[in-house]
């Protein structure tokens, strides 16, 4: 068995995360195929398990697959008409059913195909190699038999799944530690992890979240406390493998790998977030990255249009991670300079008030008319979208709710606020009292003690469904007061009494800022601790740890990731040239800085990847966008699932299976 012998380290051109991603699966597994003898390549048709499909389809669109000389594709599963004369290429998981299916597509005297080639998207157990040797009819008709170890979901030039939609529920319920399905989530979690590192061909340092047992001797251990621990173990043994597997594996660190689960941040997947990307999702019930709109047809008819909301569109990759209102702005200009500039625009516009068109003025419309029909369309699209928003957000009162849970956040509001405000807005919908409650049970867990927490609900006018969700929030109970006086990442608890504390810190560095976009996730302070190389050692903990004799010495500094200062100090600071540069709601550019990939980003940083068990969120999607700008490091964050909130409170929902009181949660 072999495997794929690319690598990103030491090429000649930096390539980015989706690039190698991309570029594995079409030239290293597709073009493979292909005779050097034979120029007229014959067409093959792929054969891929779900698994398989949605790796392949995260990352290639059709007309790439059918470039490598792919005709057609088929479901493994599903009844195949026989193509004696095409050979057939196999992406499949390792797993006895999927090759038992091969097995029988292969062999006899009258196989479905000429020849195949069989790529497993991870490592195939020797047992399951020695049972396809075994078949003597099926050994000279497969061309290849190879270990992509490649078996994560690509959602963005800088982020994976691991598709692991009921993590939450499977490692952190209640009856989790009974369940047959930790071990395994966790198992099949640290396979397609690794497969991330096989790909980049990196090996990480592994750190993760310490369990609090041994922070604190006194605090019991759970098998959900345990979970960043248990993955990382996981990861580290197939790494361990990977190192003597695959050829120009590294055989010294490259990276940073840092491992949290979601009780890092409790509020991040509740909050109601104010950027472009954000709010499509949150408030226009999009499936995935579609969004469904209607359009006049040419025959005058109103017919519904579903487009995807992706890095192809250049609108979208600018205004995704930008502030709603400066979305807003952008679009009003951009409509605005189109039609100055786009003599087809300017007629149609000009023609809509009753001006005649002359000869000239038809040839002009002529020669403009494909950019205009393109451009308008995308722009139309847009406008639409950001109007809907607007017009939701004042339907919906949010940003009164948003304000709220911001000064919620960061120390300004407490219980006094949360009464007047619930009193003052019954017209406030569910949903935004639900959220607005589930931030205040993660910061304020004692105020849901006994009668207390009763009273709450019953203001808000929630129902006993909702009160689930709230309790369940003990579920994902993370950092307790003991953590805080140890220096940990940030507290919990607020004691009105003595200096104020808050869920976040005020960030007063990060240039002009729009309304209610005070709000950050964690995972960005975290970050740049990491970078730094200031994360508390006992809190965050490492499989690989260096001998602590060596830091700060020459030999353990080129092992480690680059510091900040030395990552700045590697290359100058750019301005880019594809756009005007302004201030966003973060203070950088909103555009992916990856996606303009130049020669700068040879010079860059390692590589630092986080790693959420419980789904990640799309304000930490735009955080490690932002950071690889700020610290001049690709940072790939990488999580079981991508949720919005509607979906994220459904999971909390499924994690007891008893009526449970907040007043026992620990925190």
């Amino acid at each position: 068995m072999s495997d794929s012998d690319s690598s990103s380290h030491g090429g000649a051109e930096y390539k980015t995360f989706r690039q190698i991603t991309r570029e594995r699966l079409l030239y290293e597994m597709l073009r493979s195929t292909k005779s050097k003898k034979d120029s007229k390549a014959p067409w093959k048709v792929l054969i891929m398990d779900k698994v398989a499909l949605r790796i392949m389809s995260s990352s290639c669109k059709i007309s790439d697959v059918t470039d490598e000389g792919v005709s057609l594709m088929e479901d493994l599963h599903k009844r195949r008409q026989p193509m004696p004369a095409m050979d057939a290429i196999y992406f499949m998981q390792p797993l006895k059913e999927n090759v038992a299916v091969f097995l029988s597509d292969m062999s006899g005297k009258r196989p479905l195909y000429r020849k195949a080639y069989v790529f497993f998207s991870s490592p195939a157990s020797k047992e399951l190699v020695s049972h396809i040797r075994c078949d003597a009819s099926v050994v000279p008709r497969i061309g290849a038999l190879s270990e992509m170890n490649l078996e994560y979901f690509a959602i963005d030039s800088q982020g994976f799944i691991t598709d692991h939609e009921r993590a939450l529920e499977e490692l952190f319920a209640e009856n989790a530690e009974n369940s047959r399905k930790y071990n395994a989530c966790l198992n099949t979690m640290a396979i397609r992890i690794a497969t991330v590192f096989a790909s980049l061909r990196e090996f990480p340092y592994v750190r993760y979240r310490a369990a609090k047992s041994s922070l604190d001797a006194s605090t019991m251990t759970t098998l959900s406390d345990l979970v960043p621990t248990k993955l990382a173990a996981g990861i580290w043994n197939c790494l361990a493998r990977y190192k003597t597997a695959i050829p120009d594996f590294p055989q010294r660190e490259t990276c940073e790998l840092l491992i949290v689960d979601r009780s890092v941040d409790q509020i991040a997947p509740i909050i109601h977030e104010w950027t472009y990307d954000a709010m499509c999702h949150d408030l226009l019930n999009m499936e995935g990255n579609k969004y469904v709109h209607e359009v006049l047809s040419k025959s005058g008819t109103v017919e519904k249009r579903e487009v995807l909301l992706e890095d192809h569109d250049p609108i979208w990759l600018e205004l995704r991670h930008a502030h709603i209102a400066d979305a807003n702005e952008r679009l009003h200009e951009k409509m605005t300079n189109f039609l100055s500039k786009n003599k087809a625009a300017q007629i149609h516009h000009d023609s809509r008030d009753g001006a005649e068109l002359s000869t000239r003025d038809l040839q002009k419309v002529v020669q403009a008319l494909p950019n205009y029909s393109e451009q308008i369309d995308k722009l139309s699209l847009h406008v639409e979208i950001a109007g809907k928003i607007n017009k939701i957000i004042k339907e919906l009162g949010l940003r009164d709710v948003g304000q709220l849970e911001q000064d919620l956040v960061f120390g300004d509001a407490g219980t006094k606020e949360i009464i007047e405000f619930l009193r003052k807005n019954q017209d406030v919908t569910r949903e935004s009292k639900l959220r607005l409650l589930m931030i205040y049970a993660s910061m304020y867990p004692e105020k849901f003690e006994g009668d207390k927490g009763e009273k709450l609900m019953q203001l808000a006018k929630l129902s006993d469904d909702d009160a689930v969700a709230i309790s369940n929030m003990r579920f994902l109970g993370g950092t307790d007061t003991k953590k805080e006086e140890s220096g940990g990442v940030f507290s919990l608890k607020f004691d009105v009494h003595k200096k104020k504390h808050a869920a976040r810190k005020e960030r007063n560095n990060e240039g002009e800022t729009w309304t209610l976009s005070r709000f950050y996730p964690m995972i960005e302070e975290l970050i740049e601790k990491l970078a730094k190389d200031e994360l508390p050692k006992n809190e965050y903990q490492c499989m690989n740890e260096p001998n602590p004799t060596f830091h700060g010495t020459l030999q353990s500094s080129s092992l480690r990731a680059s510091p900040v200062h030395s990552a700045h100090s590697m290359r100058s600071r750019r301005t880019a040239t594809w756009a005007r540069r302004r201030c966003s709601d973060d203070g950088y550019s909103s555009d992916s800085v990856l996606r303009h990939a130049s020669s700068d980003f040879r010079k860059m940083g390692q590589r630092i990847f986080i790693f959420i068990i419980g789904g990640a969120t799309r304000s930490e999607l735009r955080a490690i966008h932002k950071l690889t700008e700020k610290l001049k490091r690709e940072i790939i964050i990488g999580s079981t699932s991508l949720d919005d909130p509607p979906q994220f409170i459904t999971k909390v929902k499924m994690l007891g299976v008893e009526e449970l009181s907040i007043g026992d949660l620990e925190i």
